[in-house]
């Protein structure tokens, strides 16, 4: 049986994921339910995912999902949770068979940041333990990670120095997309990828800089272009 400050949190998320496709912040969930400190709603989210009630998304900031409801022999809040920000506003009981919750709308996810990558010359891409928050709605389906792009040799294309190339993770691509190649198992490059004559041609988007052509045993495909991040200073 759920205690009754655990139903009634997982009622609040169950709605409020509902209502607005994202999950209230642990600010929120501590004033819903009237609790002291945030280490209260941690310690409630943590029995309510122990329980199977809920899982944290990874990867994710301040993303729950609701897995199941309870029975009917869990124990009912003694009284509405006060929605945070309305005291007002009294909260719906969970109902037998919710709608479908949308996918979050303004989530974070954080992808590995691994060094930079060049956009000219090849050089070494360097693995680092940085992450790079990155909306989810920029992303797909697979896994990701980022590469901060050094050099000028794909500006044709729209990337410069400084962007953050948010890459899919494959080993396959088809001729004409826009890959991160590992060159002789050492050093990593943004182009476009061809195959001529059996060989592999990396083609750079700018027309100061030749193609670059390898055997294919010296090229691996390590993921492809999925979307750009740029800061402006």
């Amino acid at each position: 049986m759920l205690t009754r400050k655990q139903h009634e949190l997982l009622t609040f998320i169950q709605v409020r994921l509902e209502e607005t496709g994202i999950s209230p912040s642990f600010e929120e969930m501590k004033e819903a339910l009237d609790l002291k400190s945030k280490s209260g709603v941690h310690r409630l989210i943590s029995a309510l995912e122990e329980r199977g009630f809920i899982r944290r998304l990874p990867n994710r900031a301040r993303a729950l999902e609701v897995l199941r409801q309870p029975d009917s022999a869990v124990s009912k809040p003694a009284a509405p949770v006060r929605e945070a920000a309305n005291a007002n506003t009294a909260l719906t009981p969970l109902r037998t068979a919710p709608k479908a919750a949308p996918a979050p709308a303004n989530d974070v996810i954080e992808l590995p940041l691994h060094g930079k990558i060049a956009a000219g010359v090849p050089i070494e891409a360097l693995e680092t333990t940085a992450t790079l928050p990155v909306p989810a709605a920029l992303l797909g389906a697979g896994e990701h990670y980022a590469l901060e792009v050094s050099g000028d040799s794909m500006v044709e294309a729209g990337i410069f120095d400084g962007d953050y190339a948010l890459v899919r993770k494959t080993d396959v691509a088809r001729d004409g997309e826009i890959v991160v190649a590992l060159v002789r198992g050492e050093e990593a490059t943004l182009k476009y990828l061809h195959r001529e004559k059996g060989m592999i041609r990396l083609d750079p988007a700018n027309a100061a800089y030749d193609p670059q052509f390898y055997r294919p045993d010296e090229v691996a495909v390590q993921g492809k272009l999925a979307g750009l991040l740029r800061r402006y200073h």
